[in-house]
Formats: structure tokens, C-alpha cells, sequence
């Protein structure tokens, strides 16, 4: 597929040369040992948790910071700002660049949560013009590619309308989830809208909505969008991006030591990122994370929602670490073993 000459050379249109797809943006999932292992097997790009543009420029708000600082090492991250003002918008895409040298930079406009409306996300939808000055303001304080992630509107249907406004405006790629703002993550998403959108624009979009497997994420390819966007479906599961990067035809998991051992791997990459500053030492956060690797051993789940350290999770995986499989119902840690 042919872009337009913007997209020649920028950081979208090369990755886009590689079959694969990409980590959805996920608050409270998407962050940096997730995006690591994410892109080890093989995603094209990921993006982080959204980030408030105002609170980035006015400082004050330290977990801005964490959600937009990489890994050691960390290729291929896109950031992903919200806001709703064009001059805080273009400072703080200054700031994202300078500070945590992204490859790209992405605005919110689909996030449906009452805490976000009146400062940007799925509420842009309903004032499409101002979205489309925010577009403006961010090209004009960077080199780097920027993005758009909407939904379909805010109770109906507009997205080719925003889209098309979107690529006027001079956005090198729009990202489409398949719901409107009112249906929240209800229903189905819809993939006759997306690729209505997708043969409108002469930027290539990315499909979103209810990929979670790899018949799924070839079954969209077909709309026309350039490659899909995989959200609560890699969450415990990274090797999804692994078989749509090397075109592998079936969604077996690895086995279950395996995916033992990458989830004492999630752990151990979550206490070397987070330090004492940021009050999140303990694993608390994966909690609703490390069951998803082991679907098909839920005797672990009351033990893993209930870790707080890595040598926790290590006692808990311990029976599949070492390969055994005798994996009797483990007891939770901190709890005291019945007499």
C-alpha cells in the first residue's frame, strides 16, 4: 500500500514494511515491562499510557514522569500524550521529545472515562475542529511522526468525517477502535466502520477492537487497515505479537514452564524499573496480570493476586519453574499454612 509523501522515511512507514502488530496503549497494563516483553517477541511498535499533557507542562505530577520514561534500551515506543489545549499540547510534545525521546508521539482522542472528559480524549470527537488544531500544534513543535487514536464518535458514527479531518491536518497515521465513546467496551467492535475509514484517508490506519488472536488479527487485515492494534488481548500473552510477526498459523501457547518463566520475568522487570521514589516497589499492579499467563492453571490465581515481592512470585511458579508440573493449590503468600 502507497502513503502519501509525509509518510516516506518516517518512523510509521518504515515499521509498517514488517508484518506484525502493535501493543495498544493500556492504563495500568501498558507501561514499560510490559512494552519490553512486548517487543521482544516481535510487536512493531508499542505506546504507552496515556499521559496528561497539562500535568506534564505544570510539573507537580511525578507519575507522568514514570509512564513516559522508557526502559534501558527501549526501541520502537510511541507516547501517547491527552489534552485538549494546542499551546500546552505543542509544549508538552516538546517536552515528550527532549525528555523520553520517543519514536513517535500520539494524541488521545478515544479515551472514554469520566475522569479524562473536558481535557481531551473521546471528547475531541464531539469538536472535531479542535482536534485537528491540537494535530497542527504537535506537527509544528516536532519532527518526529504524530499519531491519532480515536473511536467511531461519541455516541454515533462520524469517523470518516474526524478522519479525514485528521489527515488535512498533517497526522502521519490514525489508529481506529471500533466503538464509539457511549459503548464504552461494550458490543462488538465494528471493522466495516474502520475500513470505511481505512479507504478514506491517504494515511494508513491501524484497526482496533476485539483482536485476540491470531485468526482474528488476520481476519481484520482484510478491511484494507495497514496492520491491527492488540490491546487486552496481550496481556498475558506476548506471544501473540510473535506469531503475527512470523506468520505462524496457530495461537498455542508456549508451554506452561515457559510461561512461568516469563512471568517471574514480568515481575523481575517491574522491581528493576519502579524504585522507592515511586512507592511501587511491591508487585501490587501485576496482580491482575500474572494469572493471564496460566489460563489453564487457575489453582495459582488466589496465590497470584496476592504476591508482593518477586521471591513471592518465584514460590508460587516454583512447581512449573522447575518443570514439574505438581502444582497442588500453592498457599498465598503471607498466609499462614493450615495445621
Amino acid at each position: 500500500m502507497g502513503y502519501p509523501g509525509r509518510m516516506q522515511g518516517g518512523f510509521y512507514h518504515s515499521r509498517l514494511q514488517h508484518p506484525g502488530a502493535v501493543l495498544a496503549p493500556m492504563a495500568g497494563y501498558s507501561d514499560a515491562p510490559m512494552r519490553q516483553l512486548a517487543s521482544e517477541q516481535g510487536a512493531l511498535w508499542t505506546v504507552s499510557e496515556m499521559i496528561s499533557a497539562r500535568g506534564l507542562v505544570l510539573g507537580g505530577d511525578t507519575e507522568n514522569l514514570t509512564l513516559g520514561r522508557p526502559f534501558d534500551g527501549e526501541t520502537n515506543r510511541v507516547v501517547q500524550l491527552f489534552g485538549a489545549d494546542p499551546d500546552i499540547l505543542a509544549q508538552a510534545t516538546r517536552q515528550v521529545q527532549d525528555w523520553f525521546h520517543p519514536a513517535a508521539i500520539d494524541l488521545n482522542m478515544g479515551c472514554p472515562v469520566p475522569k479524562v472528559r473536558g481535557k481531551g480524549g473521546a471528547c475531541l470527537l464531539q469538536t472535531p475542529e479542535t482536534a485537528f488544531e491540537l494535530i497542527r500544534a504537535m506537527k509544528s513543535a516536532t519532527p518526529l511522526d504524530v499519531s491519532a487514536k480515536i473511536r467511531l464518535g461519541w455516541d454515533h458514527d462520524r469517523s470518516v468525517e474526524v478522519a479525514q479531518g485528521l489527515a488535512a491536518a498533517g497526522v502521519n497515521l490514525i489508529t481506529v477502535h471500533g466503538r464509539t465513546s457511549a459503548q464504552r467496551y461494550t458490543g462488538e467492535a465494528d471493522w466495516d466502520a474502520i475500513a470505511r475509514v481505512a479507504a478514506a484517508v491517504d494515511v494508513p490506519v491501524v484497526g482496533s477492537g476485539d483482536v485476540t488472536s491470531v485468526a482474528a488479527a488476520r481476519a481484520r487485515k482484510v478491511t484494507g487497515v495497514a496492520t491491527v492494534m492488540i490491546g487486552r488481548g496481550a496481556v498475558g500473552n506476548p506471544w501473540l505479537f510473535r506469531a503475527l510477526a512470523t506468520g505462524a498459523d496457530t495461537d498455542d501457547l508456549p508451554p506452561a514452564p515457559e510461561r512461568a518463566r516469563t512471568a517471574l520475568r514480568h515481575a523481575e522487570l517491574q522491581e528493576r524499573f519502579y524504585d522507592d521514589d515511586t512507592g511501587r516497589l511491591t508487585l501490587r499492579p501485576l496482580r491482575k496480570v500474572l494469572p493471564k499467563y496460566l489460563p489453564d492453571h487457575p489453582e495459582l490465581r488466589d496465590a497470584l493476586v496476592q504476591v508482593t515481592t518477586v521471591q513471592d512470585v518465584r514460590e508460587v511458579l516454583a512447581p512449573l519453574l522447575a518443570g514439574t508440573g505438581d502444582l497442588a493449590a500453592p498457599t498465598p503468600p503471607g498466609a499462614q499454612a493450615a495445621v
